[in-house]
């Protein structure tokens, strides 16, 4: 990426700071404007436009979220062995918004269906980040959600990990604790628009729990990792015979999601390609809703694109293809696919444009009378953005639904029945 003026603007020492960056991994982490208290840059150094990272945010990432001269203002106490943050290395990102849209609620067994036309969301969204290297090679990083999307009175943890980047001197990173197996591909937590990258989500590869091993290798760039495969919020207690054990075992099988990605750059584009084997309960129910006893086979096959134009215009792409052996009945194999093409366009320092186009279609999970009928999507949606500040903004977005109203056709209220159309407008802030 060409780094203009507005972009990235440093006195000569910490330019050769900046420059000294290697990239040795692919740590994840969303804006965090403690990066920049600490370190007295500003946003516009790591960031295109928050929360879009430019070429070197994608540096500092890689590098384990550290400059070489990361200990300057820490606090030791005279010893070698102690380098505590200053302060405690905390920020918040917060969301509000108001939309008018089209979708409805619906109750998929009794059909029971809730509207509102027009909605405030507010709070949206409200994080405490926390994130600092605690010595030349681990770092450890964290946020909290205390609210979101009107859950408001509960605080759940997703991403929460310790990396090490360079494990026995092998040049392997290790990455151990809750993330998303996506980010290997596009991190959702960075992307400009508000629609999510659906395909992540229908295919079950956010957050989970394990670890992860990565390693440049040459022009390659390799990734391998171990999950649970269950999620992050399950625990089940360890119990002996009319006693209960005071731990908690966070898996409920013996069997570990395996997944990784191979990653170059081809010209001026970036491609990779992702793999994961492992298993999932199947679904059942009414309408498929129940989680199963039975362990089935998972399989995904990804390929992501990605590059950028003229410095300011940044383009990615992402195919999946899923296939969930035995998911609703025993001896029927169900197959899907989807994916995501999005551009964002960053002409100044007060406008940003994006447009992000899912597609997915439910293949084989069509007229199952299930909920996973529903993971048919095409959808467009656009979006401004318009900077106050460097960390504050404000969000115009419009999402066009192009399929069809689809009647009930079964005995359960599944399907796309309603358009999702919506207009939404609102603030994203971090500090």
């Amino acid at each position: 990426m060409r780094m203009t003026s507005s972009s990235l603007s440093l006195p000569a020492p910490r330019l050769l700071l900046v420059l000294a960056l290697l990239a040795s991994g692919h740590p994840t982490a969303q804006a965090m404007p403690d990066f920049a208290r600490k370190y007295n840059m500003s946003c516009a150094a790591c960031h295109a436009a928050y929360p879009r990272l430019n070429k070197f945010g994608e540096h500092f990432r890689d590098s384990n979220m550290k400059l070489p001269n990361w200990k300057d203002g820490t606090v030791s106490g005279g010893d070698d062995m102690l380098a505590l943050p200053a302060t405690p290395p905390l920020a918040i990102r917060t969301q509000a918004y108001v939309q008018a849209h089209k979708g409805e609620s619906i109750d998929p067994v009794t059909g029971a269906t809730l509207d509102a036309s027009t909605d405030f969301q507010s709070p949206y969204l409200v994080k405490l980040l926390s994130s600092a290297p605690l010595s030349d090679h681990l770092t450890y990083y964290f946020y909290a959600i205390l609210a979101e999307k009107g859950a408001n009175g509960e605080a759940l943890v997703e991403d929460a990990w310790f990396r090490h980047d360079d494990i026995f001197s092998t040049g392997v990173a290790m990455q151990l604790g809750q993330f998303q197996l996506s980010d290997l591909m596009f991190p959702r937590e960075t992307r400009m628009p508000f629609q999510d990258y659906m395909a992540y989500r229908m295919a079950g590869i956010t957050y989970d729990r394990g670890v992860l091993f990565d390693r440049g290798l040459g022009p390659l760039d390799l990734a391998l990792g171990f999950v649970n495969g269950n999620g992050i919020e399950q625990n089940f207690n360890i119990n002996s015979p009319g006693y209960r054990r005071p731990d908690k075992m966070f898996d409920n099988d013996n069997g570990k999601t395996v997944f990784g990605r191979i990653g170059t750059d081809i010209g001026p584009a970036r491609i990779g390609l992702f793999g994961l084997a492992g298993e999932q309960k199947n679904a059942t129910g009414p309408a498929g809703m129940d989680p199963g006893n039975r362990d089935t086979d998972k399989r995904i096959l990804g390929l992501d694109v990605s590059g950028v134009l003229g410095g300011n215009t940044y383009w990615y792409g992402q195919v999946l293809w899923n296939s969930w052996d035995d998911f609703l009945q025993q001896g029927e194999d169900y197959e899907w696919y989807g994916g995501f093409l999005g551009v964002d366009y960053i002409p100044g320092d007060r406008w940003a444009f994006s447009g992000l186009y899912n597609y997915a279609d439910a293949n084989d999970l069509k007229n199952t009378d299930t909920i996973y009928e529903g993971i048919d999507i095409n959808s467009l949606s656009l979006t401004a953005s318009y900077y106050f500040m460097r960390n504050v903004k404000a969000i115009g977005e419009m999402n066009i639904d192009f399929l069809g109203e689809h009647q009930r056709r079964g005995s359960f209220y599944t399907g796309h029945l309603t358009k999702e159309h919506y207009f939404l407008l609102g603030f994203d802030a971090a500090f």
